[in-house]
């Protein structure tokens, strides 16, 4: 499988010519394909431009509805609940992260829950949506099951992806991981590669571990993160964004394999009506550089989560964005 480089704004411009297709409005089509070309800008390629294909087959499908953005449902001061009408999951995250965002300036924190909404791809995006913002954001969303819980021997729990965001002026700390030990867009690419995973990622049908991506990826058997710890956050994940938003939980997004009308909750702290301006550079500052000082067994150091984010973003600014030369085919014929 090669990869080639693609300018940016020619990636974004033709997965726009795509959307505008498939019924999207101009700037909402604009909006999308950012947010998609974003991923694949900050080195985040299983969530990017290699979930484009099936996005569109969902818009045909009838799952995701172009022209759908959320409406609101209930608000209380700092907390507002929507329904997402089953829009298009990257832009009804980032408008219910923007709600957020609003909300923090307006009272020091902020709580936006969306209920009847689709996948968000990359939900780091909304992490640095706060991070711009000047912000401290958390997100998270339930998904289909495709975990065992613990101790289980079928997927009964989601893999409920988890981003937690907090602002630096020189180093930005954003957390944007899954539940299951590996991504399941991670594990298609390794996949596609026709390569073992670096570590165990799931379970055979035996309940024997495996670095096989095929036969988890089959069986919907991923390995929890942390083993019982990582099932049970994936439970109270799913409990929260699924009582908070009055949406569907886990169990109720699988439609015959198909993933549709989830639950998700966006946080927003604004450090300055907050009051925390005093010290929260000072204090992100020590922790980050008492992390990095730290021994290692091997290798050149460790890594915060996202550290390598603005460096892979420039890079490719740069040179190009790397795409998978076969997806981006697919998407080109689009336009034929």
């Amino acid at each position: 499988m090669n990869d080639i480089l693609i300018p940016f704004d020619e990636l974004v411009s033709g997965l726009k010519k795509v959307l505008l297709h498939y019924g999207f409005e101009e700037s909402r089509a604009n909006r999308c394909a950012t947010l998609f070309a974003k991923a694949d800008l900050d080195g985040v390629r299983s969530h990017g431009v290699n979930r484009f294909p099936l996005f569109l087959e969902f818009i045909e499908k009838g799952f995701v509805k172009p022209q759908n953005s959320p409406t609101l449902a209930s608000k209380i001061a700092v907390f507002e609940r929507w329904d997402g009408n089953l829009g298009p999951g990257n832009l009804n995250a980032e408008f219910s992260m923007d709600r957020a965002i609003s909300l923090s300036k307006e009272f020091g924190i902020g709580c936006v829950a969306l209920a009847q909404t689709n996948h968000w791809m990359r939900g780091g995006n909304f992490g640095w949506q706060a991070i711009e913002a000047g912000c401290i954001g958390i997100c998270f969303t339930n998904t289909k099951p495709n975990m065992p819980t613990w101790g289980g021997s079928e997927p009964i729990i989601g893999n409920n992806p988890l981003v937690i965001a907090i602002p630096g002026k020189q180093s930005p700390v954003v957390l944007d991981m899954a539940m299951s030990q590996f991504a399941y867009g991670q594990m298609s690419l390794y996949a596609q590669k026709g390569q073992e995973l670096p570590f165990e990622g799931g379970f055979d049908l035996t309940g024997n571990l495996t670095k096989d991506p095929k036969v988890i990826l089959e069986n919907h058997l991923a390995l929890p993160m942390g083993l019982w710890k990582g099932a049970g956050l994936s439970l109270v994940l799913d409990l929260l964004a699924t009582v908070l938003s009055g949406g569907n939980s886990t169990h109720e997004v699988d439609h015959n394999g198909d993933e549709y009308g989830l639950s998700q909750v966006f946080l927003c702290f604004d450090p300055v009506k907050l009051e925390l301006m005093d010290w929260i550079e000072s204090k992100t500052e020590s922790v980050l550089n008492n992390l990095k000082n730290s021994a290692v067994f091997e290798g050149e150091g460790v890594r915060f989560p996202g550290e390598k984010v603005l460096e892979t973003r420039a890079k490719n600014l740069k040179n190009g964005v790397p795409l998978t030369e076969s997806t981006w085919k697919k998407i080109l014929k689009q336009l034929e």
